[in-house]
């Protein structure tokens, strides 16, 4: 089974601090999803896929994915720049 390892981006509704923990998530492979045709629930046979382990720092989730001897993939954490501006700018044309 293969892992990523990545730190989420912070969602649209926090404003300030960004996310500290690191996550190791399952990456499916196949489609073990189906729709069940009762409810119209999105159902799933393989239960490894809701695992979601979250680390301090990048560096105790690749110990922790060597050790148990996952293959694993990193995404690096992306940022984003803040233009400074002023109020008045947006009056200017």
């Amino acid at each position: 089974m293969k892992f990523k390892i990545y730190k989420p981006a912070k969602s649209a509704m926090q404003s300030g601090k960004k996310n500290k923990k690191w996550i190791l998530t399952p990456v499916e492979e196949n489609k073990t999803r189906s729709i069940n045709p009762l409810m119209g629930w999105t159902s799933s046979n393989d239960t490894q896929t809701q695992i979601k382990i979250s680390f301090s720092s990048k560096e105790e989730a690749i110990a922790y994915a060597n050790n148990k001897g996952f293959d694993y993939k990193v995404e690096e954490e992306t940022t984003s720049q803040v233009k400074p501006k002023s109020y008045a700018q947006n009056f200017t044309g």
